[in-house]
């Protein structure tokens, strides 16, 4: 990138918000997915969507790409800016807006990090119901493109769900509009919906409208030990087809009990098979039904143990466990590959037993544990990306589990997104036809192939 193209973009955003040293750009060059790196010629961090504009309008007459960035904690090289070009990096654009209490909304922008937008809103005894694992680093504009999920995700679902309009710019520095806080609006086709998930490919989001809910009253969490692995399952089915939703219902298999265990010492039983840690949340009444069916349900799927929860303390000890899965697995090994094959909830047990016979053949360690009410499963290969011997299985391994995954009805993804990573499977699971349709909406928005290019649905 020339000098005089430096000194413009200086003058729009601010000499100190032009990042071109090497220091300073090696920071830049990856995201937390491992195996990809490269350094961009230019990182500009914008102060407002005016900023955003012009910088696309130049970038888009120039052809230059542009790579839009939040925190970096996406797991799918999403973020990596792969052709060099620019970084917008969002997180100076981290402005609460509006906490619009009476049509329960909140306004922001996007660099807000999403635990910090939680603490206002809960102080009107309202949630932003999302929360991905890196809920305390992430932002707000990174989770809408990247459509994400986390621990709730069962009874209250993704971000989707919640964005009920945007503020975007798009390829050539035009600005626009989609939704806003009406609650219902079927007017046109539903761009916020198109944009929400298009991870950076599409547009520049700048501003982002949310849904809120009411905080819930009470809670209450149980652990189940299981030395069965399909009555683990038939549990996860049995309790949705009780009409019980909880708030959480998560599973862990046995190499990631260990591995916690041995992280944590939290008191899991390294013996079991599985564990399903579940909350039902809402009013007290409600909660407390809930809990008992759920405790029947359990028993009857002939559950080993079962431990609920006695106060704040053995909550938090329960989820403790839980949010160490991630930790304690990448504490093995230098290399931790996190990926998110999600299946029918059905087809759970099948994906643990299937991602172990994997494991086993191809030499490669890998825990699993995530999301079992919504089928979301986190296989977590832990290994070292200097050994290419052991590389060569370990991506042997990977294509086997989504492979896996696809025959068994699932998705690619269910929160961690495509990028980079998961790009060279996208056509098995949408066929050509079903690419060319989502290559032909790129085109349309960005011509000149300038945002993210080459991820999600490869080169245009």
């Amino acid at each position: 990138m020339n000098n005089n193209l430096i000194a413009v973009f200086k003058k729009i955003v601010g000499e100190t918000y032009v990042l071109t040293s090497k220091e300073d750009l090696l920071s830049y060059g990856y995201d937390a997915t491992p195996g990809f790196f490269h350094l961009p010629a230019t990182v500009i961090i914008p102060e407002n969507t005016g900023q955003v504009s012009q910088v696309m309008a130049i970038a888009n007459k120039e052809k230059i790409p542009v790579y839009v960035r939040g925190a970096g904690t996406n797991l799918s090289a999403g973020t990596v800016p792969t052709q060099g070009g620019i970084v917008l990096l969002m997180t100076r654009m981290n402005r609460i807006i509006e906490v619009d209490t009476e049509n329960l909304v909140a306004v922001a922008e996007p660099g807000v990090v999403v635990s910090d937008l939680n603490k206002i809103v809960e102080q009107s005894g309202l949630i932003y119901p999302p929360d991905p694992g890196t809920v305390t680093t992430a932002t707000l504009g990174g989770t809408v493109a990247e459509n994400s999920g986390g621990l709730r995700g069962l009874k209250y679902g993704v971000t989707k769900h919640y964005v009920m309009g945007l503020e975007v710019v798009l390829a050539d520095g035009r600005i626009m509009n989609t939704g806003g806080k009406n609650v219902k609006d079927v007017a046109g086709y539903d761009l916020t919906k198109l944009f929400t998930g298009a991870e950076g490919t599409l547009c520049v989001i700048t501003k982002i409208i949310v849904k809120l809910v009411p905080a819930p009253e009470t809670r209450k969490s149980m652990m189940a030990i299981f030395n069965n692995l399909d009555n683990a399952g038939n549990s996860i089915a049995s309790i949705i087809a009780n009409k019980i939703i909880p708030a959480t219902l998560e599973i862990m298999d046995n190499a990631t009990i260990r591995t916690v265990e041995d992280y944590a010492h939290v008191g899991l039983p390294v013996n079991a098979e599985a564990v399903l840690l579940i909350e039902v949340d809402g009013i007290p009444a409600v909660v407390e039904k809930e809990a008992a069916k759920v405790l029947e349900v359990l028993k009857a799927n002939k559950a080993d143990e079962i431990r609920v929860a006695k106060d704040t303390a053995d909550r938090d000890k329960i989820w403790a466990a839980r949010r160490a899965a991630l930790p304690a697995l990448a504490k093995l090994r230098p290399t931790t590959f996190v990926e998110d094959a999600t299946v029918p909830r059905s087809k759970v047990p099948d994906m643990i037993r299937a991602i172990n016979e994997i494991a086993a053949k191809y030499k490669v360690r890998i825990g699993t544990f995530g999301h079992a009410g919504d089928g979301n499963m986190h296989p977590t290969l832990v290994c070292d990306i200097r050994d290419k011997e052991e590389m060569e299985r370990v991506y042997k391994a990977m294509d086997e589990i989504f492979a896996t995954a696809i025959k068994l009805g699932g998705t690619l993804s269910g929160e961690h997104g495509i990028g980079l990573g998961k790009l060279r499977y996208m056509e098995d699971q949408f066929g050509p036809v079903g690419m060319e349709v989502m290559r032909t909406i790129k085109k349309a928005l960005d011509p000149n192939g300038i945002l993210n290019p080459g991820k999600l649905v490869g080169e245009c």
